[in-house]
């Protein structure tokens, strides 16, 4: 089957479609240099600028990957979490096709699909882990099937990719900037005790990163030759002590990760696989300590590509795909579910899968 995806859930417009796991075409359309100029994401903007964009999307991607709207056989959409007027923009717009076209419409947890992003790949081993680290969640998952997700451990407060972002902010590096943080500090030697690893001297698998941005807002504020002055386009700083700056707040964000992740495993015994996903999952230092954790533990270390590590709707409509082939769907009742709030199954079951409807509506009863 074709499925359309429909991802706006904060400030990245996207729409793709893909047969099986193959990818047919996506279009995407970045807010980075609107938001830039506020140093972070504003969500009032960014739900503007889905409305504005999403429709011409949709048009061109058709256009560029010669796929016809009969041919589309299921629309999915991320319905949370996420900004909430980002994200009724795209679950509208998905009501809209689902309901024009006559095929079926699925609401997808948008933290599940960045962890099946990498089942566009290649297999993912059953069961495994799942640890999801973007801009707004720290998360772990035990995840037995592609559809059966268990939560083990959760951001209390600010994520992994928040934490990377501030201490980018603090010395004025550009957004997001997180990228910048490790970038610039590859090749530099950490200082493992400059900054903390927070939240990991508690038990149990749950993370904060509220105290290790409190820690680097100090460490700027004692040491302000860190903060850099108004750069050219495309050039990096030249700061005396930027790169073990950079590389030690890298390092203790991925030794936190570690850590948590290493108790996971140990209580997690059956896992085959740690699958990382989100947008800090592109980070070199993290991959490399999560991929020795791995190894030390006699799993395997499964990353998507850097493309499916951002937010995109190639994961969406792949997410969408296997909840419509296996008989799950929505009625035109979804509703979008903001960050703070966690994403409810609440599928209705459809057994022996879904074709598209002779009456347009009859799928809605």
């Amino acid at each position: 089957m074709i499925c359309l995806g429909i991802e706006t859930s904060c400030d990245e417009t996207a729409l793709a479609l893909v047969r099986g796991r193959h990818q047919l075409g996506e279009r995407m359309a970045s807010q980075v240099d609107l938001h830039a100029l506020f140093g972070g994401v504003v969500p009032e903007l960014a739900s503007r600028e889905h409305l504005r964009r999403a429709a011409a999307l949709y048009q061109d991607l058709l256009r560029d990957s010669g796929v016809r709207p009969e041919d589309i056989a299921g629309v999915a959409v991320a319905r949370g979490p996420g900004l909430l007027g980002s994200l009724l923009v795209g679950v509208n717009l998905a009501k809209g096709l689902a309901l024009g076209l006559g095929v079926p419409l699925v609401g997808v947890n948008h933290l599940h699909a960045h962890l099946m992003a990498a089942g566009l790949e290649r297999d993912l081993p059953m069961p495994c882990l799942g640890l999801l680290i973007s801009g707004g969640h720290t998360h772990l998952y035990r995840i037995s099937s592609p559809l059966d997700f268990q939560l083990l451990g959760r951001t209390l407060d600010d994520a992994a990719g928040e934490a990377l972002d501030k201490a980018a902010k603090l010395v004025n590096l550009p957004y997001p900037g997180g990228k910048f943080i490790d970038m610039l500090g590859r090749g530099h030697q950490p200082e493992p005790d400059l900054f903390p690893r927070p939240f990991t001297s508690r038990p149990g698998l749950d993370f904060s990163f509220s105290g290790l941005k409190t820690a680097v807002a100090r460490h700027v504020a004692d040491n302000p030759g860190l903060r850099i002055g108004r750069l050219p386009e495309d050039a990096l700083p030249d700061v005396p002590g930027m790169g073990r700056f950079c590389a030690s707040v890298n390092w203790a964000v991925a030794q936190t990760l570690r850590i948590k992740t290493r108790r996971a495993l140990e209580a997690h015994r059956d896992a085959r696989a740690l699958v990382v996903a989100g947008g800090v999952a592109a980070n070199s230092m993290i991959r490399a300590v999560l991929t020795e954790l791995c190894a030390e533990h006699g799993v395997e270390a499964v990353f998507p590509s850097p493309a499916l590590c951002t937010d995109n709707a190639v994961m969406i409509a792949h997410m969408g795909r296997l909840c419509l082939e296996a008989g799950l769907r929505h009625h035109m009742d979804l509703e979008a579910i903001p960050r703070g709030r966690a994403v409810p199954s609440d599928f209705a079951s459809a057994p022996g899968g879904w074709e598209r409807s002779p009456q347009k509506t009859s799928f809605l009863q």
